[in-house]
């Protein structure tokens, strides 16, 4: 007799039941509704998350209540990460800037292509920073 395939063996695990809170049993009900594509959309990340769907509702619902998480659009995720990169540009730009101020500071020596150098990659990052910070507005503006 064939044995089942490593697909078939193998099972998914129940999802996971919400903690039981303290504060006792969760007697309140809400009703809410959901067109086919969005209820689709909300099992797939409870079974992401491996819970059940009404316990993955009620923890997103309360996590953004609680301002535990703030929810953002898919082009607002990109604005961010291209806040982080900027951030983490200008923070490298501040150490080039210090090491220049540094060897000045000792009245050492710096060339004009240090400085150039360093300029540039200031004007980048504040470049970056600005069509960031444009952007947020715009998405910000979307939302109002």
């Amino acid at each position: 007799m064939a044995e089942p395939s490593a697909a078939g063996r193998r099972r998914s695990s129940p999802p996971r039941r919400r903690e039981r809170e303290a504060d006792g049993p969760r007697d309140n009900r809400v009703k809410v509704s959901y067109n086919d594509s969005e209820l689709t959309i909300l099992n797939e990340a409870a079974s992401r998350d491996n819970q059940a769907l009404a316990s993955w509702i009620a923890s997103a619902a309360l996590a953004v209540a609680e301002e535990k998480v703030v929810p953002v659009s898919a082009a607002m995720k990109d604005v961010l990460a291209d806040l982080v990169k900027a951030r983490t540009q200008v923070t490298r730009v501040g150490t080039n800037v210090n090491q220049i101020a540094r060897v000045l500071n000792s009245e050492g020596e710096v060339t004009d292509p240090q400085l150039s150098a360093a300029l540039r990659a200031v004007q980048q990052a504040v470049r970056r920073l600005d069509e960031a910070t444009l952007q947020l507005m715009r998405e910000r503006r979307n939302r109002l």
